[in-house]
């Protein structure tokens, strides 16, 4: 955590504390308030207060926010202004980003996998029925504790209603919003993006919090945009040699990184039902020296 010029100020009643974050838009302080308690108080960084663009999409993630209620979604608890300073007020969630969670431990254990996927699909579900796509879906933007296993969905910077005008939607080929490693094919092209472009996202953390890799490997950001654009990933039980799990598990995670969004699963809860079936089933996954893998070794495949 550290401190800087508005750690130990107080704005619209909350005081700051050590910041505990910053991205390319905002800084975030751990924030206490007298009613709400502990919060994470996010503004916009100084640069960008006198930018009016800025200043919308920031205002705009905070309705977003607001939009959506759910358990595994970070709660809004206010919007304002003083002084200038425009901020969003939220809850404060226990836990570590999911990012650098998942480099110290996946693979993870079926059962986390599933759990955590069934989560992240739950919050996605009601982002998508408050009309949003959140077009940023990535370990980065989930806390994670650990000790309940429990998942919460954060920042909708970029997110976009599906009700917003079709020519305010469209991007040029070759430019797009999200995170390469995680933004699903169409977004590559210029396309309007729908909700199966976030399942297309979760799909691609299913696939890491299984083996530890992503379905894509590549040198630079150039050669990672070719291959999203022209061939496939690589098949789940290919990404490592010593880890092997059953057919369906590798086909439900195959189809939600299906190129074409009309191939994916009908929504994000239906890919999520799939996993945990599969990861459910007899000889879900084994590391090499593992039950499933001797026995595949004895019998071929």
């Amino acid at each position: 955590m550290t401190r800087d010029a508005l750690s130990g100020t107080i704005i619209a009643g909350y005081t700051l504390h050590d910041r505990v974050g910053e991205g390319g838009t905002a800084t975030v302080y751990r924030a206490q308030h007298p009613v709400h308690g502990t919060v994470a108080f996010k503004v916009l960084r100084e640069k960008l207060r006198a930018d009016k663009t800025a200043v919308a999409r920031f205002i705009r993630e905070a309705g977003y926010g607001a939009r959506v209620v759910h358990a595994n979604v970070i709660r809004t608890i206010q919007t304002g202004e003083e002084n200038g300073l425009p901020f969003l007020v939220l809850e404060w969630a226990v836990g570590e980003l999911l990012e650098g969670y998942a480099k110290r431990h996946a693979p993870f254990p079926p059962d986390e996998v599933a759990t955590v996927i069934r989560q992240i699909a739950g919050a996605v579900g009601a982002v998508h029925a408050a009309g949003i796509v959140h077009r940023d879906l990535k370990p980065d933007n989930l806390i994670y504790d650990p000790q309940t296993r429990t998942v919460k969905l954060l920042d909708f910077g970029i997110a976009t209603a599906t009700d917003t005008p079709q020519a305010e939607r469209l991007t040029r080929a070759g430019f797009f919003v999200g995170t390469l490693m995680y933004v699903a094919p169409e977004a590559l092209s210029g396309e309007i993006v729908s909700p199966a472009a976030d399942q297309y996202s979760l799909a691609t953390m299913a696939y890491l919090f299984l083996t530890g890799v992503l379905p894509y490997q590549a040198k630079n950001p150039r050669e990672m945009f070719t291959l999203l654009i022209s061939q496939p990933p690589k098949p789940l039980n290919k990404a490592k040699p010593d880890l092997v799990y059953a057919d369906a598990v590798e086909a439900v995670v195959m189809q939600g990184l299906a190129k074409a969004p009309g191939d994916r699963y009908p929504d994000v809860k239906a890919f999520a039902f799939a996993l945990s079936a599969a990861l459910e089933s007899p000889f879900p996954a084994a590391a090499a020296g593992g039950l499933f893998s001797k026995m595949k070794g004895l019998f071929g495949r």
